[in-house]
Formats: C-alpha cells, structure tokens, sequence
C-alpha cells in the first residue's frame, strides 16, 4: 500500500495534526482511565478500518501494561469476561458514537445513562471527545492509505 498523501511531509496535513494531537494530550489529563482511553480507540479504530490507529493503539496500550489478552478481546467484548463494567460502557458508547450513519437515533438513551453510571461528567466530557478524535484520526488515515504496521511505542507522543 502507498500512502496517497503524507500527513508527516505535507505542511496542511502536519498542521491539522498537530492539533488533533494537542486535543487528545489535553484528553490524558481529564480523569478517564489511560487504559479505557486507549481500549476505545483501538475498538473505533477497529470499525472504521484504521490500520495505522490499530496497530499504534494496541503497540501503546501492550507498552502501558495493557495484556495480550484484554487487546485480543477488544473486538469481542461483549462476550469477553475480562473487561470492568464501567470499561463494556465506554465501548458501547464507543461503538454507537462511530456507528451514528447505521443508527437513525445515534447513541442511545440507555448507552448513555450505563457510561454516567461509571463515569463523573468530566470524564463523560473526555470519553465523548476521545470517541470523536479517534473517529477524526482513523478518517484521515483511511482516506490516505496510512500504512500499518511500522508503528513504534511512543513515536507519536
């Protein structure tokens, strides 16, 4: 696969993404769980197809002391024992704040009032915006063909 375009080389590109990156620093400083942040992005991540985020999501997640296990599960957790009550509500928020377009009424009430169960409003503040980045993240590098694979611990950070 060839990259269509280079967001490390192109000066528009570099600059977007340098906020994007700002914006989820400022999310590692909310409250919400690391190891929630990084299992909701690696299951977005997961829908949409984003090679790049899955294999830098999960890389960064296994690097923080995240199991091999849990990250194997993600894709499966409903059936998945190993994942804490308020993590299954993250990621089905998660879940229905990606698959808005398959859900005419997008997140449901229900969703939401299982995720304010477990989360403060703070924390509820940075799920939603995480959920949205990752979406704006795994968009970009979808449409350019970012390569997977290459990903080292930490490069991006």
């Amino acid at each position: 696969m060839t990259v269509r375009l280079n967001f490390f080389t192109n000066a528009v590109a570099t600059k977007f993404a340098r906020h994007l990156v700002a914006a989820d620093r400022a999310l590692a400083e909310s409250g919400l769980p690391a190891a929630t942040q990084e299992l909701v992005k690696l299951r977005v991540s997961q829908i949409n197809g984003c090679g790049f985020c899955v294999d830098m999501h999960s890389k960064d997640a296994a690097h923080a002391g995240e199991t091999a296990t849990r990250l194997h599960l993600v894709a499966a957790w409903r059936e998945a024992t190993v994942f804490t009550d308020a993590e299954r509500a993250a990621l089905e928020l998660a879940e229905q704040g990606t698959r808005i377009a398959d859900a005419a009424g997008g997140v449901t009430d229900e969703a939401w009032a299982n995720a304010a169960k477990h989360y403060d409003e703070d924390q509820l503040a940075a799920l939603v915006c995480a959920i949205a980045l990752i979406n704006a993240f795994n968009r970009g590098n979808v449409m350019v063909q970012q390569p997977a694979g290459g990903y080292e611990p930490g490069q991006l950070h």
